[in-house]
């Protein structure tokens, strides 16, 4: 049989190049990473995709967020077990956890979100909207909307769990994305704006209720 070569996405590369440097001890246990400014440019990518990047090696393990500090190394190489975990998940199950963590994020972040925060989260509903023609960008849009709202809930353990599941969600989203019947059209842009609607108008229930109900809408399509 004949290999032929694949097109490895750019985030993928971006983020295998970073984990060689933490491995290569550029970065040691604990350390800052420069910002995302500063790394587009060393990358020889877009901010778009280092963010993608960063995204992929917090949910391998390798790197944690703080909300208002920045990024940094968790981890000098890829704690096998999560990502092994995580590659045999059904996507079924890590949209469970999605619900139960996002449900709950959702909630936080209509009662802690800050004016910045929530501006950020209508940038980013714009984003996905703006994005829909275009499945690739609609997909990293999307998850980037979901992450703004966990964040804003101002909870760094429930922004680590939502960063695991995102490798496994990148690979399930094309195949969401061509059902274009329910999903990704009206019915599934106005979900997200409820959701963005219940966060700003500081209504916890209401926001955990939107967040669930598109979910396991998500999960029915899915399914």
């Amino acid at each position: 049989m004949v290999a032929r070569v694949q097109r490895i996405p750019l985030a993928d590369q971006a983020a295998a190049v970073l984990l060689d440097r933490i491995r290569g001890g550029e970065w040691k246990l604990g350390a800052k990473l420069p910002g995302e400014t500063t790394l587009a440019p060393q990358l020889g990518v877009g901010r778009s995709t280092v963010r993608e990047a960063i995204r992929q090696l917090a949910g391998r393990g390798v790197l944690t967020t703080r909300q208002g500090s920045g990024v940094f190394v968790a981890a000098l190489d890829v704690p096998e077990e999560r990502a092994t975990l995580m590659s045999r998940a059904s996507i079924i199950t890590v949209i469970e956890a999605r619900i139960a963590v996002e449900t709950e994020a959702a909630s936080l972040a209509a009662a802690r979100r800050t004016p910045a925060q929530l501006r950020g989260i209508r940038a980013a509903l714009a984003t996905r909207t703006g994005a829909v023609a275009n499945r690739s960008a609609h997909r990293d849009a999307d998850l980037d909307f979901h992450r703004a709202v966990v964040v804003a809930a101002g909870n760094e353990i429930l922004t680590d769990l939502f960063d695991l599941s995102t490798l496994r969600m990148r690979e399930a989203m094309v195949d969401m994305l061509a059902i274009r019947g329910e999903y990704g059209g009206v019915a599934d842009h106005d979900a997200h704006a409820d959701l963005v609607e219940a966060v700003a108008d500081r209504r916890p229930d209401d926001a955990a209720r939107a967040s669930r109900a598109h979910l396991s809408a998500l999960k029915e399509a899915l399914a």
